[in-house]
């Protein structure tokens, strides 16, 4: 049998643009005489869709695509996934749902039994889950259909009570697939991997796993679709960050028409790392994911220009080679805005590099717009001694100017603060904080070094001063960033234990840290909640970021 994979970008809600996309791939299957084509979770209307599913027209939508999907379901078997009206009376009103079509008929219709509620995903407050487990028959095999987290719920520490595998096993299917909308973080590519491989070393039954690729708005998802033979051998990787519609060829005793690309191998598979921040791990990886999620955040807005101050610190460095290498040189605007305490070398790092990178950029000084505001609040401020009020006027006065750029030639301003920043308050509300999307807010500080080394591999295109200076927001004479914050080296330590392992403070401090600094950091985290909410989405490559994936209270007392 002869199974094509579609690993597709969607659109959230764009029916017309997702259901060519999907007849594009069949037609191209049916070319090569597939007998079967697997597109990802909620292929037809873009995952997640959240309270769009909430709308009847746009259930209805979702129907009308499959029904036009269905009609070049002659002679292929197509899997898409869509939600699905419950006809229950009891139970919430919609199935996360995979549609098998064939010979321009519903062949089949499958239901996801785990819904998960962690993290990014919020499925329970939609759909309900599954209460019938088959195989579908198709052309003399029987198929194990999951979606997404149903191959999840295996190892030691089960997270749902039922495993929709187990259930099927009794039907003695011949091979599994498993539509999926899994999201990249730099740590889950093997983790995945080995949940698809530990399936089939249990169930000794080959795996077809079709992932999204794309981003939607915070989370990116990067494909990386799989192939394993019974054996457990991987014998085809989809590539990451990038659209493939490919296939492979199942041969009657479970083994797959092609070179193994890794034999298997025992599981579990070593830990991708040992709950430390590690600065370096797929530094590539987040590269590309973020360049996506930019790409992507303009191409499906609508939007084509990019704005943003550009400092000559790492961060704005960063950010500016990212987005000229997403979006093009010639489509990113850098405003240069110093200030009477910025240094003559920030300026002239900022402009070597739009000059290495080729994009249009301007120098505004801000010093007479300063001394405006200050001339204007002299009355209010009533001669109290120069303080954190005026270091941030500075900043809203950029903020000010790049909206002002941004409004009159319709540029998007990127927001260049990191997570290191945004995790202990250290940015100011309405100026460096502004931005349509936060491209470094899941990227502690130690990242965005490695990211600039990355950047760096092949010529140098961030000016090498830059990457060795000391870090400062040059909002007052000489500062630097170590005086209102711990060194990054230690800081970016804690706040990984805090954020991404969920440790308390006694857990951190008995890892060695200094317990002063591990108050300080956590009550820093803590008061700075109200900052976050306000803050624009954040391009998701961590296992917890802030945003969607993370929900504490701004009124929070705990651990502060």
């Amino acid at each position: 049998m002869k199974i094509y994979l579609a690993q597709q970008n969607y659109h959230i809600g764009n029916f017309e643009s997702n259901v060519q996309k999907i007849i594009v791939a069949i037609n191209k299957a049916k070319a090569d005489k597939a007998d079967l084509i697997v597109f990802s979770e909620m292929s037809v209307c873009g995952y997640p869709a959240r309270d769009f599913v909430e709308f009847s027209d746009f259930i209805n939508k979702c129907y009308d695509a499959i029904d036009e999907i269905k009609m070049h379901a002659d002679t292929i078997g197509v899997l898409v996934g869509s939600p699905a009206r419950n006809p229950n009376v009891k139970g919430k009103p919609l199935f996360n749902a995979a549609f098998f079509l064939y010979e321009q008929k519903i062949l089949a219709e499958v239901h996801k039994t785990l819904l998960p509620t962690y993290d990014v995903f919020d499925e329970y407050r939609y759909f309900e889950p599954a209460f019938e487990w088959d195989v579908v028959k198709f052309k003399g095999k029987k198929i194990a259909i999951t979606i997404c987290e149903d191959i999840w719920n295996l190892g030691n520490n089960p997270l749902y009570r039922v495993c929709p595998m187990d259930l099927l096993m009794h039907q003695s299917p011949d091979f599994m697939v498993n539509l999926s909308a899994s999201p990249f973080d730099y740590t889950h590519d093997e983790t995945r991997k080995a949940v698809a491989k530990a399936n089939v070393a249990k169930y000794q039954l080959p795996m077809f796993y079709c992932n999204a690729v794309g981003s939607q708005t915070e989370i990116v998802f990067d494909g990386s679709s799989l192939v394993f033979d019974k054996y457990g051998n991987l014998c085809k990787l989809f590539p990451a960050f990038k659209e493939a519609v490919e296939g492979v060829i199942l041969n009657n005793d479970g083994t797959i028409k092609s070179s193994v690309l890794e034999p298997y191998s025992p599981i579990p598979e070593p830990a991708i790392n040992d709950g430390t921040l590690d600065e370096n791990l797929n530094t590539h990886e987040i590269y590309d994911a973020l360049i996506l999620g930019i790409k992507d955040y303009f191409v499906k807005m609508g939007f084509t220009k990019a704005i943003l101050g550009s400092s000559g610190g790492i961060d704005s460095a960063v950010v500016l080679a990212l987005a000229c290498d997403a979006l093009g040189s010639e489509n990113v605007r850098a405003i240069l805005m110093p200030s009477p305490y910025s240094s003559s070398h920030s300026v002239d790092d900022a402009v070597a590099l739009s000059k290495n990178l080729n994009n249009p950029y301007d120098i505004i000084r801000i010093n007479d717009v300063y001394e405006s505001f200050l001339h204007t609040l002299e009355p209010v401020f009533n001669g109290l001694p120069f303080s954190l009020a005026e270091e941030n006027v500075q900043s809203r006065t950029r903020g000010n100017l790049l909206m002002a750029i941004a409004n009159k030639f319709g540029y998007i301003l990127l927001n260049t603060s990191n997570k290191s920043e945004l995790s202990t308050g250290y940015g100011t509300l309405y100026g460096d904080m502004a931005g349509g999307v936060g491209v470094l807010g899941d990227c502690y500080k130690l990242q965005v070094y490695a990211l600039a080394k990355y950047i760096n591999r092949e010529k140098e295109i961030i000016p090498s001063h830059i990457i060795a200076k000391a870090p400062s927001a040059e909002l007052r004479p000489n500062q630097k960033d170590s005086d209102n914050l711990p060194d990054y080296e230690v800081l970016d330590r804690i706040l990984f234990q805090y954020i991404e392992n969920r440790l308390g403070p006694a857990e951190i401090k008995a890892q060695g840290f200094d317990a002063a600094i591990v108050d300080r950091t956590i009550k820093l985290v803590n008061n700075n909640e109200y900052k976050r909410n306000q803050f624009c989405p954040i391009i998701r490559i961590s296992p917890k970021a802030f945003g969607v994936g993370r929900r504490v209270p701004i009124v929070g007392k705990y651990l502060s």
